[in-house]
């Protein structure tokens, strides 16, 4: 059992580390973005590891709870806790330097503190690109990204967050300081304690420092929309596209007639490149090295996909503009959705071959529970997608509180048929730790269960989120 902190132990804190420790005003760090979950605890503000070693110490000996918050983005319940002792917020806020940017090594070491697109913009001042890129970018840390494995809009090019991170700075459970910010991309001395710590959502140490991968930034950019009959063809052509530009597509999105629909019914504005708004579309990103011309590619790849029946309009961005139009489609959809409200939203992955006959079943198990409107959108590229229940039409939310637990279950036991997941990017956090128990296989769990035992054994890392507690 853990014990609250107290105001007589925030104060030893406070006594040893400076009065400017405790964050005041803590009201935005105990709410999530969605409002389903509200918090509690003393927000603390660290300025360096040390500090965080020495916090984490304490709360170790005196067997108190800590909640890590990076940008407070997450949406999975992850950075709050309203039950049980009364924990402490780590936010990691202060801690906001780049150490080191090393640009013939294509390495940049910063603080877990750095908001992403600071970290975007230092690799731009070396000719360099941080490719880690999605709609939270100006808000969310490093540390949170690293902690949930964010995926984003380049996962298809450049892999999860956990494949742009060479080495850690990590605060174990106990308070000491695991100094792993190598910058070697070859290291085979034993377990990748790496790996462990990214995506373990805080539950396991706090993530201080990074060192990231960076990358040369491609010459020329290209983007397309493309009108396409259908999932499957979508994925036909998706084939066609690797098989003619290769490794230079950046993102292939999927998207639906209904989230384009949202956003007019609720006065999103976003570009429309075609008259009627389409059944299925996506949207193809490129970045090329010189000498290769995006438009050009992107050009034959539409006459390559018209002769194979793959698509049946398409338009190419001619200017920055018009490529940051395009794009505006896709990132503005989930403002839409939030405008509208689901009723439940779901994360989920399957394997890429299967995305079809998902999408095609899914919608007549859904209604044998009742009547929805669906949005299905997202990254197809790696098989990630947002798959939103929405009242229907002429109906409202309110009217659909008692089916959202069957909505969910039903979703996500179809995920289960399909070999996917149920968590794609977002994680488990505290909302989906039941789904965790009920889908992960038993030895998984077991598994995870024996590493949070030997690595945080009075179990104070982010308590009740990832593991339930026994």
């Amino acid at each position: 059992m853990l014990n609250d902190a107290t105001p007589e132990f925030i104060a030893g804190l406070v006594e040893a580390l400076g009065q400017d420790l405790v964050i005041a005003d803590s009201e935005k760090y105990l709410k999530e973005p969605r409002g389903r979950w509200t918090g509690r605890g003393t927000v603390l503000a660290p300025r360096n590891t040390e500090a965080v070693a020495a916090i984490v110490k304490a709360c170790s000996e005196a067997g108190v709870g800590i909640v890590p918050y990076g940008g407070g983005t997450g949406v999975v319940g992850g950075q709050v806790s309203g039950e049980g002792a009364v924990p402490v917020v780590l936010s990691l806020e202060r801690m906001n330097s780049i150490r080191e940017v090393f640009p013939t090594e294509n390495v940049l070491v910063c603080d877990a503190g750095c908001i992403l697109a600071d970290v975007q913009a230092a690799a731009a001042d070396v000719g360099r690109l941080f490719p880690l890129s999605l709609a939270s970018e100006g808000t969310a840390r490093i540390g949170g990204l690293l902690g949930t494995n964010a995926g984003g809009l380049n996962v298809l090019r450049y892999g999860n967050a956990r494949a742009q991170v060479l080495g850690l700075e990590v605060v174990t459970a106990a308070g000491e300081i695991w100094n792993g910010l190598t910058r070697l991309r070859k290291d085979n001395t034993g377990y990748d304690l790496r790996d462990l710590l990214i995506g373990a959502e805080g539950t396991l140490g706090i993530i201080t420092a990074a060192a990231l991968k960076l990358v040369p930034q491609p010459v020329s950019n290209g983007t397309a929309v493309m009108v396409v009959p259908s999932p499957k063809a979508a994925l036909d052509l998706l084939a066609l596209a690797q098989a003619r530009i290769g490794e230079g597509i950046s993102g292939f999105e999927l998207m639906n007639r209904q989230g384009l629909r949202f956003m007019e019914e609720t006065g999103v504005e976003f570009a429309k490149p075609f008259e009627e708004l389409p059944e299925w579309s996506v949207l193809i990103d490129l970045g090329l090295a010189e000498g290769q011309s995006p438009q050009d590619a992107l050009e034959g790849l539409f006459v390559a996909a018209m002769e194979q029946g793959l698509v049946s309009d398409g338009a190419v961005a001619q200017s920055e503009a018009q490529r940051a139009a395009f794009w505006s489609i896709r990132e503005n959809i989930p403002e839409g959705n939030r405008r509208i409200g689901s009723i439940s939203s779901h994360d989920i992955s399957i394997p890429l071959s299967l995305i079809p006959d998902y999408i095609a079943e899914a919608p007549g198990v859904l209604a044998k529970v009742g009547d929805f409107s669906i949005n299905c959108f997202g990254h197809l590229g790696d098989g990630n997608l947002h798959y939103n229940v929405f009242p229907a039409e002429g109906r409202t939310r309110d009217e659909y509180d008692h089916l959202k637990t069957a909505v969910k279950d039903t979703i996500h036991d179809l995920v289960a048929k399909y070999e996917g997941s149920f968590s794609a990017e977002h994680g488990v956090g505290r909302f989906k730790v039941a789904d965790l128990e009920k889908y992960a296989d038993p030895q998984k769990l077991a598994m995870m269960r024996a590493i949070k035992q030997a690595l945080d054994p009075k179990g104070i890392m982010n308590p009740g989120a990832v593991l339930r507690p026994l």
